[in-house]
This record gives structure tokens, C-alpha cells and sequence, in this order.
């Protein structure tokens, strides 16, 4: 068999906008369009001055779009990665939909919710705030829609659903809505992996078992503790991941999530 010789490369990509979302950082986005908090909008701002009016014509009647995007801060790829749904295996970078890729590409089904001048306003986005937009695309289900299609190794994660039902306590409810108020978006994210697995040294690498009894999940600077009776997680409350005398002792904005964890050790000083 002859080698297979490479095109010529590489190729040259032109953003055409940018994504508008309420997350900036990873722990925060959902892990797939439209898997957690579907409801909640955002948009694409395309790029003035290029004619792209006139390319968008026709699309606000299409229910669904695909979105092409670059992955930001994907510097280098990996060929097997380890997902966060399924056991701890890892999987083929192309059997999953891992950023870690040869070519950082992202690609989303998101709602079209409405076209206005040069800006898409959508529904179920997966992508973080300032992704870089390379094309759109109309979704069209008599010709992409394969529900009998296989899963490969998701078959079984997929099968059964999620596993455990999470529940909030009023102390941990008032945390979450008070963060979220300051741009701390947590709840999305502690649920989808909560509901999942919450037990240490399975899926996922950051839940350990607390001192005072329970579990304890790490998101990024941020501290979620929480009890498993069964097939129900109690979320017993949140706390900030440094120390009321780290927090002090920092200079203001060299923290990360500065001024809520400031705000949060001031409203809950424990």
C-alpha cells in the first residue's frame, strides 16, 4: 500500500465572530449544546464590515444551527483523553468530543432563537464566552437526524440515565443564587457532574472525602460539599477555596474570582 502523503498545509481560517455566553470559564460551560440550563440564551456577534448581512439572509427560518468554532487555549492535543462520563478509561481523542484535538474545531448544534443585523441570538450553547466563530451552518433533520444511530462505548452511559438525583439545601441554594448574582455560575456545573458520579476516585479527579464527614467537589476556586444516601446527593453548602486570611492578605484582583470570594467570606465569615 502506497504512504499516504498529507495535504499541503496548512490551511488559513478567518473567525467571523465571536460567541456572547454567561460563562467564561470551562468548570461553567456544559459539556454538550443544550445539556444543562438549555433555556439559557446567548449570542454570536458576526464581524462588521465584511458582508456577512447579506450572508445571514434566509437563516432565522431554520429551527437549529451548526456553529464551527476554535477552541480556545488548546495549545497542544492529546491522542487519548478520559471523558467525564463512563468509567475511568481513557478513549480516542476522535471518540470523543474532547478539545484536545490535532485541529482545535468545536462543533455546535445550538436554537436559533433570532437573527437581528449581524447578531444570531441562540439557545444551548456549550461554547465559552469569546470563542472565536469560524462558519454557521443550517441543521437539517431529514437528512442528519439518525436516532438508531450507535454510541460505540457511550451505549452504556447513555442507557440509563443520569444515576443520582441532586438535591440543595436552602444554605447552599442561597450561596449558589448569591454567586451566581456576582458571575459565579456554579449550579450547572455541580449537577451535571454530581449527577453523575459524586464519590471520589471514579470519573471525576476532584471529589474527595471531607474531614467533617461527606464529600467535598473542587470547582476551579470554589468548595461544594455534600452528603450520598443512596441514589441522592444532599448539597450541604458551598465555601471559598481560600482562607479567610489568604483572601486578606492578597492584593485585590490577583485572586481568582477576586472580588466574589471577597464578598462571599464578608456575607458568610466562616
Amino acid at each position: 500500500m502506497a504512504a499516504v502523503s498529507a495535504p499541503e498545509g496548512p490551511f488559513t481560517v478567518v473567525p467571523i465572530g465571536v460567541v456572547r455566553a454567561p460563562w467564561s470559564a470551562r468548570r461553567s460551560a456544559p459539556r454538550q449544546p443544550g445539556a444543562w440550563d438549555g433555556d439559557l440564551e446567548g449570542t454570536i456577534e458576526l464581524i462588521p464590515g465584511r458582508n456577512l448581512e447579506q450572508a445571514l439572509h434566509d437563516l432565522d427560518g431554520f429551527d437549529r444551527v451548526w456553529v464551527l468554532s476554535w477552541f480556545p487555549g488548546n495549545d497542544r492535543w492529546r491522542p487519548k483523553v478520559l471523558p467525564p462520563r463512563g468509567p475511568a478509561v481513557r478513549r480516542g481523542v476522535f471518540a470523543t468530543r474532547s478539545p484536545h484535538r490535532p485541529n482545535p474545531l468545536g462543533l455546535s448544534l445550538v436554537r436559533l432563537l433570532g437573527v437581528r443585523g449581524l447578531v444570531l441570538r441562540v439557545a444551548g450553547l456549550d461554547l465559552l464566552d469569546g470563542t472565536p466563530v469560524l462558519d454557521l451552518k443550517p441543521y437539517l433533520a431529514p437528512v442528519e437526524s439518525v436516532p438508531d444511530a450507535r454510541l460505540g462505548w457511550l451505549s452504556a452511559v447513555e442507557g440509563g440515565g443520569l444515576p443520582y438525583e441532586v438535591r440543595w439545601s436552602a444554605q447552599a441554594t442561597a450561596q449558589q443564587a448569591f454567586l451566581s448574582d456576582l458571575g459565579v455560575l456554579l449550579a450547572a456545573a455541580v449537577a451535571r457532574v454530581l449527577a453523575q458520579d459524586p464519590l471520589p476516585g471514579r470519573h471525576y479527579r476532584r471529589v474527595e472525602r471531607h474531614p467533617e464527614g461527606g464529600y467535598q467537589l473542587a470547582l476551579g476556586s470554589w468548595r461544594v460539599r455534600y452528603t450520598v444516601e443512596g441514589a441522592v446527593v444532599d448539597i450541604v453548602c458551598i465555601a471559598s477555596g481560600y482562607a479567610p486570611s489568604a483572601v486578606g492578605e492578597a492584593p485585590e484582583g490577583t485572586l481568582e474570582d477576586d472580588l466574589a470570594h471577597r464578598a462571599f467570606h464578608a456575607r458568610w465569615p466562616w
